[in-house]
């Protein structure tokens, strides 16, 4: 069946292609598809060809001899019969001038279509781009026709003479002086004293040639055979002892050939050594030969391994290899440079080395599991998505000990700034950095699945505070506490601002305030925030209250103010979306307003005392985000105001901060210089919608006690309420005494 390419058989119809597929016997010769029909034909007809294996062409061997003739190849790969050597030398002359016409003619031509005209003289400067390619060519053109008038040169001095691939297989491996019209003289003597019989097996295809695995030995013994016999016609001038001496070698050679002749049919291996290598590795592949034993040397025979020599048309130009010159503007190659050896490395320079011995071989270290611990830390998200859990014992700064949090666990626990999360902290291992979060157990003190469908702090629904929080209910509370809770009662959501002047114990009323807080109610979280405040008043703050302190001195940058409330800030609105108490005391709100108004940039707008118009933005958003969530979780943020600091910026930044509180605690610098503590303004000081947090029996009580006081100075009357405070143990007791 004839073999169709691919664009052929796309080109015949599915009918076509189905009864091609049915005879070839493809799997798929049903299918309606083209391109599965093509693919399988030339699949079918790759495996035809595959299979059909060659048959071995059968040995040819000279059966007798008769006169010999000489013998020539042509540049085409015919043989040739000559008479006589005059008639092989004129024919070889006839080749040789058609082949020189031939190749002056290409040469001609050649010439012709590459002319490229001589580019100018090289001047003094750069050349420009069309002059370097014009020169490019240039050189191509010179090199080529340089190429071919070599080639054309070669040509007409010599001639080469190919030899046939039957006389190399029948000469073995012959010098290259065979090759040559010398050699053919130097064979004349016997090709005219010998005659080779013409008489040749033929293979099955009809093809004559000449066993290639015939022995060089052989062969040439039979030359030389044929070579002992003379023509008597010839040489009748010769001496008789001389005609005798030649016959008896002749028939030395012809009996040397019957013996070879019986040897190799006795001992066909040792003449054909080939086919009995390839008979012996067929039967190694075979399991019952597995196991022989392998000869360690092949037996010595005299057989030499002929191959055909190709032969090349000294006319064709394509087989001519084209040697690569370097163009003038061509870049130079790259050179490896030898690696430096150090001196400490050379036993020349250091002796040590040669009498060294042999080192015990290194013992790999054990292979380091993954430690794994528990961590917590606060949530700061970065640009990339990232994010890192931040220890408040470094006040929510860089440290050491931060967590890298990944930004596919960030999007898959649906993390924000600010969650406190709890989890397990693989160790880092030498080369690595941070300690990494390998998995998430609690979330703000919730598990994962509760804390996915938060609803965010801005969308809460705000209250007034509901709920107090009392501060005095146990019998040695401070009169600081039970003043609080009658004057100016606070409650859960509460946005208390106290307004104090320098040294009026602002930081004692706070630190008692928290601690009663905690004291009372366990539940609630307290944070601390210290704002450009004395070192010496932290570490007191830290030790004295039962309160989460992050505290910023006075010695930090505007920056650094600002990170940590931040970070505070976004702490304290993550608890409250999951339904946390959070009170935050703030120290001072002016410190932190002089930090957003340092860091934030100018707009142009400048307010009385310095202040940018756009710096109180931001802590108005944080003293504004203090309130009472419906359905659960409240922040309050209790915070002081600096007054009579002699700082216009500070009267400003009151002045703005003073309608935003819903709560409003003065202290009075009179009292304190009279040291009366606490150092409260009662006639002053009052919260909003008090009656949501009071009981009727306390709220009329106080309406009594505002009424009497109201007339009386800041002194007279702190006076008046502290000699009663101190005359009862608790508030209740205060309230039922007014009766008397």
């Amino acid at each position: 069946m004839p073999k169709y390419t691919k664009e052929q058989l796309l080109a015949m119809s599915i009918e076509e292609l189905q009864a091609m597929a049915s005879a070839m016997k493809t799997p798929n010769y049903t299918s309606s598809i083209r391109e599965q029909l093509v693919y399988d034909i030339i699949d079918a007809q790759a495996d035809e060809v595959s299979n059909g294996v060659e048959a071995a062409p059968r040995r040819r061997r000279i059966t007798t001899y008769g006169q010999d003739h000489v013998y020539s190849a042509t540049q085409t790969g015919n043989s040739e019969r000559f008479d006589s050597a005059r008639d092989e030398r004129a024919a070889k002359r006839m080749v040789a001038a058609k082949a020189r016409e031939t190749e002056a003619e290409a040469v001609q031509a050649l010439l012709a279509a590459d002319h490229v005209e001589e580019p100018p003289k090289r001047k003094r400067g750069r050349p420009t781009k069309a002059e370097v390619e014009q020169r490019r060519a240039y050189e191509e053109m010179m090199f080529r026709q340089k190429t071919m008038m070599r080639q054309a040169q070669l040509s007409n001095t010599s001639l080469t003479f190919d030899t046939p691939s039957g006389l190399t297989g029948m000469f073995g491996n012959q010098s290259p002086a065979m090759d040559t019209p010398r050699a053919i003289k130097e064979i004349k003597p016997v090709a005219e004293g010998s005659v080779m019989n013409e008489n040749i097996e033929v293979a099955h295809d009809n093809t004559p040639t000449v066993d290639v695995t015939t022995t060089s030995e052989t062969a040439f013994s039979k030359v030389s055979s044929g070579s002992a016999v003379v023509n008597e016609a010839e040489n009748d001038d010769l001496p008789d002892f001389i005609l005798a001496q030649m016959r008896q070698q002749a028939a030395a050679a012809e009996s040397t050939t019957a013996e070879t002749e019986e040897s190799e049919e006795k001992h066909p291996a040792l003449h054909n050594p080939l086919a009995t290598l390839s008979q012996h590795f067929q039967q190694r592949s075979q399991p019952q030969y597995a196991n022989l034993p392998v000869l360690e040397k092949a037996p010595e025979s005299d057989f030499v391994i002929v191959e055909d020599v190709p032969v090349i048309n000294s006319t064709d130009f394509s087989f001519i290899p084209e040697l690569q010159e370097q163009p003038y503007y061509s870049e130079p190659e790259p050179q490896q440079v030898p690696r430096f050896r150090k001196f400490k490395d050379d036993a020349l320079v250091n002796p040590q080395l040669l009498n060294r011995e042999e080192s015990a071989p290194v013992v790999q270290p054990p292979t380091l599991l993954d430690v794994v611990i528990d961590g917590t830390g606060v949530l700061e998200l970065t640009p990339q998505g990232t994010g890192f859990l931040r220890s408040s014992d470094y006040n929510y700064m860089p440290s050491p000990d931060d967590i890298f949090v990944t930004q596919n666990q960030v999007r898959n626990y649906a993390l924000k700034m600010g969650d406190v999360i709890e989890g397990k902290v693989k160790v880092p291992k030498e080369g690595e950095k941070y300690f990494t979060l390998t998995s998430v157990d609690r979330i703000n003190g919730l598990a994962p699945s509760q804390v996915r469908d938060r609803i965010a702090f801005e969308h809460l629904t705000p209250l007034f505070p509901d709920e107090q929080f009392k501060l005095s209910t146990q019998p040695n509370a401070p009169l600081a506490c039970r003043t609080v809770d009658l004057f100016s009662p606070i409650g859960k959501g509460q946005r208390a601002l106290i307004v104090a002047q320098p040294k009026t114990g602002k930081t004692i009323l706070m630190k008692q305030i928290a601690n009663a807080i905690a004291a009372n109610y366990p539940e609630t979280y307290l944070m601390m925030l210290l704002i450009d405040e004395r070192p010496e008043e932290v570490t007191d703050m830290a030790r004295t209250v039962n309160a989460e302190v992050i505290a910023s001195t006075f010695d930090e940058p505007a920056t650094h103010h600002v990170r940590i409330a931040q970070m505070v800030l976004e702490k304290a609105k993550r608890m409250v979306e999951c339904g946390h108490d959070v009170v935050i005391f703030l120290d001072s709100i002016t410190r932190l307003a002089r930090a957003f108004n340092t860091v934030a940039p100018t707009s142009g707008k400048i307010l009385t005392g310095g202040v940018d118009a756009n710096a109180l933005q931001k802590p108005k958003r944080f003293f504004g985000a203090a309130r009472n969530i419906e359905n659960g979780g409240s922040l309050t943020i209790i915070a002081t105001a600096l007054t009579d600091t002699g700082s216009k910026m500070d009267e400003v930044i009151f002045e703005e901060f003073k309608g935003t509180g819903n709560m409003e605690l003065q202290l009075d610098r009179t009292l304190a210089n009279k040291r009366i503590f606490p150092a409260v303004n009662l006639i002053q000081s009052s919260t909003r919608r008090d009656d949501l947090l009071l009981d009727d029996n306390t709220l009329n009580r106080m309406y009594i006690i505002r009424k009497f006081i109201g007339d009386m100075s800041s002194v007279e009357a702190m006076d008046f309420v502290k000699k009663r405070l101190e005359d009862s143990r608790s508030n209740e007791e205060f309230l039922m005494k007014m009766n008397k």
